[in-house]
């Protein structure tokens, strides 16, 4: 049955060979990117041995993202999408072959380093004006490319393979790191930045609808896009449940701690354990992709969030490996049925025309959330220590599932995707 069900699902792509186009090209830049940010941060910190050094890639490319999504989500709104987004990954790709260029200065003494340092944080911060296009651009690109009745399943498939390729991409980078160092893995990447354009060429936005031609400033249009989510509880309850749960509950930047102090297991185990999240999510992204549901959407939605938090709680309590293994498993598990559930609400929720604003906002929430979590976890752990604030964040969770299921009833009482357009 499962057989037949997975079939069934990808079976699809045949019938619609634009989803297949566009689940292609993003894999590919999704491979890319992930290759791209092992190998950085390990030629960084080879380069400086300084860990704050590995902390301004991070903002290199953080902060000119949080300053163009607004503007960027506006633009994916007035003009087509996917030339924007093959635009954003040939950027990305001339980034990429700078830096090719640049690895190849690092190894020339102490002052071509200094200059391929600086030469990188430099390329870091163009790409990441690039990513604050492709992220809004590419979410808002799938509901042009298949049908409403097939959103759901298709958000779910697509997530799925995200997921694996956030897995596979680390390993891959590393292994060609090894192999050619970085010119040749800064070389694929930018052949796959490439390739994933070139593959978007055939792709057709047969389900577009008209694009917004909303008068005035873009801060003005953009504001009729914040009014749009604040009126919109569906809306802006899934995208800030996301948001606090994370940031207040993601244990992430606390492993390297358990696995060395609590766990006692060394870095072949906070390898485990960090793979033990991804194969949750994997995990549950391949059931949903073979088994896509459409009844209590809502409900089911604070449950995969209350379960996150306490899959969390007991990581945070756990002095037995395979016990946090399992914990963490479902957590990622728990989190994957969430972004899925979240994913089908605001796209059902949201008009074509409003998308590219929409997405700019879930993705600063999704970046805030991660980025200020780690923050989080690891100033509360230096004041009381990793076990109480890893337990302090899954109870925030489960009480910040309580206060929503409070504050959006509409948003617990929503049972199929499609009755969120009518909210």
């Amino acid at each position: 049955m499962k057989l037949r069900s997975l079939t069934t699902t990808f079976g699809n792509l045949r019938h619609n060979p634009a989803f297949a186009a566009f689940l292609l090209a993003r894999l590919t830049g999704m491979f890319a990117t992930q290759i791209q940010a092992v190998v950085i941060g390990w030629q960084v910190y080879e380069l400086t041995r300084d860990a704050m050094a590995l902390a301004y890639v991070g903002l290199a490319q953080f902060l000119p993202m949080l300053a163009l999504l607004l503007p960027a989500g506006d633009l994916i709104d007035r003009y087509a999408r996917k030339p924007i987004l093959m635009a954003s990954w040939m950027v990305a790709a001339v980034c990429a072959s700078a830096l090719w260029q640049l690895s190849t200065h690092a190894a020339a003494g102490v002052e071509g380093q200094a200059g391929a340092l600086t030469g990188i944080y430099a390329t870091l911060v163009i790409f990441g004006c690039s990513r604050a296009f492709s992220g809004p651009a590419v979410q808002s690109l799938l509901p042009q490319i298949v049908p409403r009745e097939q959103l759901a399943q298709a958000i779910a498939t697509n997530g799925m393979l995200m997921r694996a390729a956030s897995i596979g991409g680390p390993l891959v980078g590393g292994l060609l790191y090894s192999l050619g160092g970085g010119a040749l893995t800064y070389a694929i990447c930018a052949g796959c930045f490439l390739l994933g354009a070139c593959c978007l060429i055939p792709v057709t936005t047969r389900y577009a609808e008209p694009r917004a031609t909303d008068a005035g400033s873009m801060w003005r249009r953009f504001g009729i896009g914040i009014r749009f989510i604040r009126q919109r509880p569906i809306i802006l309850g899934a995208i800030s449940l996301d948001l606090f749960a994370v940031l207040l509950g993601g244990v992430v930047a606390l492993l390297p701690i358990y696995a060395k102090e609590i766990l006692h297991v060394g870095p072949e185990g906070l390898g485990a354990l960090r793979s033990a999240i991804a194969i949750g999510e994997v995990s549950a992204g391949l059931w949903l992709s073979m088994r896509p549901f459409n009844h209590a959407a809502g409900k089911r939605m604070f449950i995969a969030v209350a379960i996150f938090g306490a899959a969390n709680l007991v990581f945070s309590l756990s002095y037995w490996f395979w016990l946090s293994f399992i914990a963490l498993a479902v957590a990622g598990a728990a989190d994957m049925v969430s972004v899925y559930i979240r994913g089908a609400l605001v796209q059902f929720s949201t008009p074509d025309n409003m998308r590219g604003r929409v997405s700019a906002v879930n993705m600063l929430f999704i970046g805030s959330s991660n980025e200020l979590g780690e923050f989080r976890a690891g100033f509360a752990a230096a004041g009381f220590g990793p076990i109480i604030a890893a337990a302090l964040g899954g109870l925030c969770t489960l009480g910040v599932v309580s206060l929503w299921m409070r504050l959006f009833p509409t948003l617990r009482k929503v049972d199929k995707f499609e009755e969120a357009s009518h909210e």
